[in-house]
């Protein structure tokens, strides 16, 4: 790495060239700071800032300017919305620091963070405790394999507003630690489950080394010394370490023996002299952490508190500790400006952070060999490509793996994100100090906006090689195969990097030169990366794996300018947020409307005002909120569809004919079992792999092949399919055993019998639907019809079964490849002309399941949960003769002579009818609406207690559980709510309580809404309660389905006149 100048902003006027050992990896750390919101993140990195920045902020301001907040709406709002990152200089040491969000809406900057980092600062409240998005910042951490530090943050909340003893403060902090190492055991334990899962299509030393792994000691513990204790607010930390060290001469003991004691239960015993144990000190002695440590602070805080009365004692701190603090601090009134005097002093918080970062967390060169089955979703070489190619492929994983930082290394960088500055932050000076005359010119046109207001920068990290000024790179697309002899060329774009900067919070460092392990701001990419890219100097490179959210962009407007003549501005302002965002998406919806799509309310806020404000400068107009729905039906009794009973009497089939008569389509839908849902919902991107992309090419099957060798932690993607569907289809059978006693065919053998019959996904070919191909029993007996279907024509004309083929079975490991089985019927001898026409019209049953399953009956949502069994029946016709759907034989000269179906295209009428059957068996089967579901963490006070739960019932929330936090009077509410009802929510919960309330969304899952939509009084209760009808009221489920359907332009059967029985004037008569 370069010799990073020290960061001020314009005193890095130095050559990018330095002496090589000044670029060792060695000396470098990539640390993220992860948190729920306002647990401290950004005060703790202004502390940091203020020390090791170069002074770009003093440490007055740190904690109240909030340096890498420079967004209006983040000082406004007092939360950060974006990931920042900035260099800082520490005892050698360069650690490149980003802050990443809390809020759950900007979790894909998390993402972003924590993919170029190699260790992460895991901030917790001890007042609030570990909260919804620790967890999921935790899951980020352990996903990409990136080295955790806690800090347990604001200890002086304890002392100041709660008011709690030593004692109970060391008890709080305890039960946080465990509750910490307790999360991580659970992402040990099923990562345990998934390997047991594919162990079959892996070596053995899979599980071996996952049963060492679990023996492994807690994640966070004083013998790693990645625990510290801070108080952010006041500018203080420590870690064990440190009074390990105060205290080993007094007591006469060793420094590491004293640093396992100082936490946990260890007493020391003034009599004897000596450490004891919990028995030994017979209940009436304290904690060494309490005594040694907590007490201290304890009395100092006490003594500044105690204003003048309190000056004695710190004196004697201050006098013990050789500290130096000016007299006015001293003597300030204000006891806060106190205490941080003194304890910013004694326990540097800086000092110790950045001590522990630079000690536990890895560097590069040690970090990238274990984030390589994280980073690179195939590092591994196939054993079918030459030996030339091998060579190549390793040289550029060895380069990766080892942070290969030496000029003949392969450049490769990784883009997490692309991010947009004002166009007058960029520096006007080069790396070397020259200035730039002309500087509009010097930026590429592709980089900025039509305004010339913004550019486009590429937020990126280096992790191999050396990436300089003016260099070309590729840009490597996901699909980029770099076994192939010949690079296909629509996976790869050429990009020169047209400048270099060290990123440093609110301004940017030119750099000429940066090496392996650096973060670093490209220019020169905007025109050819969307939202994150695989850059390298040479084709032979995997791309990495992508990204993964922990939520989904579920809440989605249409946006539309006020003026008509702004639409192209509005459009080129999409593109550009499109590109900005990493998590936004931008599409245009049937009707011809503009939509974004956002992961909740405050980032859609953000979304909107960057349009109007910063890309494309138009008035909006915003409608209200268009939230996603799926239908499906209700839950049937397994009794109702097991496998023993005989085959459904014809009610339970919907059958539809096509207009000329040839083909009958007989539909039986049936709920999935909700585990089977909510796997293939959960495992959509893994089915596109498997299903979708690249199916049955020799690129997939090569990267199969590599997976099925079991190379490292690699796991076979079909085979995890395949063991989480079997074990979703086995957990919902033994449930519906355990409800039922009575003696039947095993759900497990049904549902399985099932998944081998999978013909197509839908909708568009990933959704959790299931089109089933027809059982055996129907390609083998004559199929008994309805009347729909001409008697005459079934022993007078021939008829053929569209038998389809169970391919998804098949690429899901489900069943054996088989060979087609041809079209031969033992039940009727058709013609080879008819076979052949059945199965041409495979893929018109395919189609019209995907338009069916893509827009459902009620409100033309997706349909969610159902399999569908489709049986086509297709008869021959005669010359001359044309079949109609009631069953009459006409002759139609103008059919006989052009040989032109009337109907227009047989397989356009066989694709609109099985579309039309599906539909319709839906409505038979009781259809439901499904919601998506937040789920909601609400924090309060008991006397507002009261007001929250009354927010949350007008709104249809469900209450999972309330908690009183020991030691305070706050109570966490955990609830499920649909997301239909939380726009406004949390502005209403504030103004009901008075601030005192503070809600977190997170999107949870789907859950179908049990009232009956179409809903008539039948019973005898019902009649008495509603009488014929005519007065029921519309319930909830209807009254959703009707503003979808309002919104989409459907038709909507509701009264134009409510109350019609007297004519009404404006003249008042009795």
């Amino acid at each position: 790495m370069e010799e990073m100048p020290q960061p001020d902003l314009r005193a890095g006027q130095q050559d990018g060239e330095a002496k090589m050992e000044e670029r060792a990896a060695k000396k470098i750390r990539n640390i993220c700071i992860l948190a729920h919101v306002d647990h401290g993140k950004t005060t703790l990195a202004d502390h940091l800032i203020a020390a090791a920045g170069g002074g770009v902020l003093h440490a007055k301001q740190a904690g109240k300017l909030r340096y890498l907040d420079y967004r209006d709406d983040e000082q406004q709002r007092a939360i950060t919305m974006k990931s920042s990152s900035i260099a800082l200089r520490f005892r050698g040491y360069m650690i490149n620091l980003i802050d990443s969000p809390g809020h759950i809406d900007f979790c894909s900057e998390v993402s972003t963070a924590v993919r170029l980092s190699d260790g992460a600062l895991v901030l917790v409240d001890v007042c609030e405790g570990v909260h919804i998005q620790t967890h999921a910042v935790l899951r980020q951490a352990w996903t990409e394999h990136v080295a955790p530090c806690l800090v347990l943050n604001k200890i002086d909340r304890l002392i100041t507003e709660l008011k709690l003893t030593p004692v109970e403060a060391y008890m709080r902090m305890q039960n946080i630690v465990a509750e910490v190492n307790n999360i991580i055991s659970a992402f040990r334990s099923e990562k345990y489950l998934s390997d047991v899962d594919s162990i079959l299509a892996g070596p053995k030393e899979i599980l071996e080394d996952s049963s060492q792994e679990q023996d492994e000691v807690d994640e966070f513990s004083v013998e790693k010394g990645n625990i510290a204790f801070a108080s952010a607010g006041d500018g203080w930390a420590f870690r064990i370490e440190q009074f390990a060290n105060l205290y080993a001469a007094k007591l006469g003991a060793s420094g590491s023996a004293l640093k396992k004691a100082l936490w946990g239960d260890f007493f020391y015993s003034p009599k004897t002299k000596k450490i004891v144990g919990k028995k030994a000190s017979g209940g009436k002695l304290k904690p060494m952490f309490v005594q040694f440590i907590l007490e201290p602070l304890w009395q100092a805080y006490d003594a500044a508190l105690q204003s003048l009365e309190g000056v004695d004692v710190l004196s004697k701190i201050i006098k013990s500790m050789n500290l130096t603090i000016p007299p006015r601090d001293l003597q300030h009134k204000d006891p806060k400006v106190v205490i941080q005097a003194v304890m910013s002093r004694w326990l540097p918080l800086a000092e110790n952070i950045l001590s522990m970062v630079v000690v536990v967390l890895p560097d590069p060169a040690t970090a990238q060999p274990t984030r390589m089955t994280r980073l690179l979703s195939n590092p591994k070489v196939p054993s079918d490509v030459n030996d030339d190619l091998q060579a190549e492929l390793e040289v550029v994983r060895r380069a990766v793996e080892t942070c290969d930082e030496s000029i003949e290394a392969p450049c490769v960088v990784f883009v997490s994100k692309m991010f947009a500055v004002p166009l007058e932050m960029l520096p006007r000076y080069g790396p070397h100090g020259e200035l730039f005359t002309n500087f509009e010119n010097e930026v590429n046109e592709g980089d900025i906006d039509a305004a010339h207001q913004e550019c486009f920068l590429a937020f990126a990290r280096v992790f191999s090689g050396v990436l300089s000024t003016g260099q070309t790179l590729l840009v490597l697309s996901a699909l980029h195969d770099p076994t192939e002899r010949e690079v296909d060329e629509r996976n790869i774009h050429y990009a020169t990097a047209d400048a270099l900067y060290m990123m440093m919070g609110r301004g940017l460092e030119p750099k000429s030169v940066v090496s392996a392990g650096n973060v670093v701001a490209i220019r020169g990419l905007g025109q050819h990366i969307l939202k994150s890219a695989t850059l390298s100097t040479t084709t032979r490179c995997w791309p990495f794996a992508s990204m993964n959210f922990q939520a989904a962009p579920i809440v989605r407007v249409a946006i539309e300018t006020s003026d008509p003549t702004d639409m192209g501005a509005l459009a080129r302002g999409l593109r550009l947020l499109n590109r900005a965002d990493p998590f936004v998406e931008v599409s245009l919806s049937a009707s011809g409307e503009h939509v974004i799509a956002a992961a909740g309310e405050v980032h859609l806020e953000r979304c909107i005002k960057d349009l109007r404000e910063r890309f494309a400068r138009v008035e909006l107009e915003v409608s209200p909120p268009l939230v996603a729905f799926r239908e499906t039906i209700e839950e049937e009794d397994v009794n109702q569809i097991d496998g023993s009973k005989p085959t459904p009497v014809p009610a339970e089939y919907v059958e539809s004919t096509t207009p000329n008569g040839r083909c009958t389509v007989r539909v039986h839908v049936t709920r999935l079992p909700i585990g089977l849902t909510q796997m293939l919902d959960e495992h959509a991107d893994l089915l596109r792999h498997v299903v979708v992309e690249k199916s049955g090419s020799s690129f997939w099957e090569r990267r199969k092949g590599v997976l099925r060798n079991g190379a490292g932690n690699f796991e076979d993607p079909v085979a995890v399919l395949k063991s989480r569907l079997v074990a979703a289809v086995d957990t919902e059978s033994a449930s519906n055993n355990s409800r039922d006693d009575k003696p039947k065919r095993s759900e497990d053998t049904k549902w399985r019998e099932k998944l081998e019959r999978i013909w197509a996904l839908g909708p568009r070919q990933l959704g959790p639907n299931l089109l089933l191909k027809p059982s055996s029993e129907v390609l083998e007996r004559n199929p008994t019809v309805s009347n729909n279907l001409l008697n005459v024509s079934v022993f007078r004309a021939e008829v053929a079964v569209v038998r389809g083929s169970a391919r998804i079975s098949e690429k899901l490991g489900l069943i054996a490849p088989t060979e087609h089985e041809g079209c031969s019927q033992s039940w009727q001898a058709a013609s080879a002309s008819l076979l052949m026409e059945a199965e041409s019209l495979e893929n018109s049953v395919v189609s019209g399941f995907q338009l069916a399953t893509a827009a459902g009956p009620l409100c033309e949502e997706p349909m969610w949960g159902l399999a569908f069994d489709i049986e086509a029946f297709i008869t021959g016709r005669e010359d001359g003769a044309v079949q109609t759907a009631n069953g009459i034989h006409e002759e139609s000269g103008q059919a006989k002579n052009s040989g032109v179906d009337r109907y227009g295209p047989f397989s356009g009428q066989v694709m609109t009818v099985v579309k039309e059957a599906c539909r319709s068996a839906m409505l038979a089967k009781q259809p439901r609406i499904v919601e998506a579901m937040y789920f909601c963490e609400l924090s309060t006070t008991a006397e507002h207690l009261g007001q929250s739960y009354a927010v949350l019932g007008k709104r249809r929330a469900h209450i999972l559980k309330e908690e009183m936090r020991e030691g305070t009077g706050m109570f966490t509410v955990h609830a499920f709510m649909p997301v239909a009802e939380s726009f406004g929510f949390a502005d209403e919960l504030r103004r009901k309580t008075s601030g005192a309330a503070s809600p977190q969304l997170m999107l949870s899952h789907w859950e179908p809404l049990s009232q009956d939509p179409f809903f008539v009084p039948r019973t005898e209760e019902e009649l008495e309660e509603f009488g014929d009808g005519s007065s029921v009221p519309l319930n909830t489920a209807r009254k959703l389905i009707d503003a979808v359907r309002r919104r989409k332009g459907l038709p909507v059967e509701e009264k134009v006149v409510p109350h019609a029985t007297k004519q009404r004037t404006l003249a008042r008569k009795v």
